[in-house]
């Protein structure tokens, strides 16, 4: 099985840990990994900002470089989500991207939808706080949206609970928005930052001591607010914890 390794602009930039942890999860479930190395941002920020013209070069050229793999992963759910929901725009007549629609995972995605994991090496004794990214909730749906009916469930959850001695934080609003939003957070600045210091007061009450997700995005933003208030919640990507529970095994 040949993956071609998508890695989002902030990963690359700010958080190359995020990356290589990625990688280390892939490898160890037997993955043949590679990263094209001219691979570009998705575009999400320019066509969240309206910039249909600068956005449509950035789609073609996704296209053309992970048209040849035969499954494109990435750990973000926002770029993935970018891909399957909103390249329609650019590449609707295009060859090729129907497949590459179909094959373009998130990174839980993957491993419960594709790979079937169904177990996972090592232990990680800590109480996690899971956010839950609204691209991956809303569109991608990995996992379940409290306002409907139904069966709960999570994919990053079900990947974390294979570890021993994790807990989890319950939070009172388990799928709100952190405020992030990409272009929203400059955008609306007040209000951005009320969401976000709102999201990491319902983790303190759950008693978080980890605090993870499948965006780095998303902890970006709450990140920052959890340094600027000196406060001691670790900041981890889901990946981040399977690869280092698995150095330890």
């Amino acid at each position: 099985m040949q993956v071609g390794l998508f890695i989002p602009c902030y990963v690359d930039q700010l958080y190359p840990q995020v990356g290589m942890a990625t990688v280390a999860v892939l490898e160890r479930c037997g993955v043949e990994i590679e990263f094209p190395r001219a691979q570009t941002c998705c575009g999400q920020p320019m066509a969240n900002s309206g910039c249909t013209t600068e956005t449509r070069p950035l789609a073609e050229r996704f296209l053309q470089i992970f048209a040849p793999y035969e499954y494109v992963v990435a750990p973000s759910g926002s770029c993935v989500a970018m891909v399957r929901h909103h390249y329609e725009e650019y590449l609707a007549d295009q060859p090729g991207f129907a497949e590459l629609k179909a094959k373009t995972f998130e990174l839980s995605e993957f491993l419960v939808d594709v790979l079937k994991l169904d177990a996972w090496p090592g232990s990680f004794p800590h109480k996690v706080g899971l956010h839950q990214s609204c691209h991956g909730l809303r569109e991608l749906r990995m996992g379940s949206s409290s306002e409907v009916m139904g069966p709960s469930f999570s994919k990053t959850r079900r990947l974390l609970e294979m570890l021993d001695g994790v807990e989890f934080a319950e939070l009172m609003r388990p799928d709100e928005c952190c405020g992030f939003g990409g272009t929203f957070a400059v955008a609306e600045e007040a209000v951005s930052c009320m969401m976000g210091l709102d999201r990491i007061q319902d983790h303190e009450q759950g008693g978080t001591e980890v605090l993870t997700a499948a965006d780095m995005s998303c902890l970006m933003h709450l990140e920052g607010f959890l340094r600027r208030q000196n406060k001691s919640t670790r900041v981890m990507h889901f990946a981040e914890i399977l690869a280092e529970a698995a150095a330890h095994a």
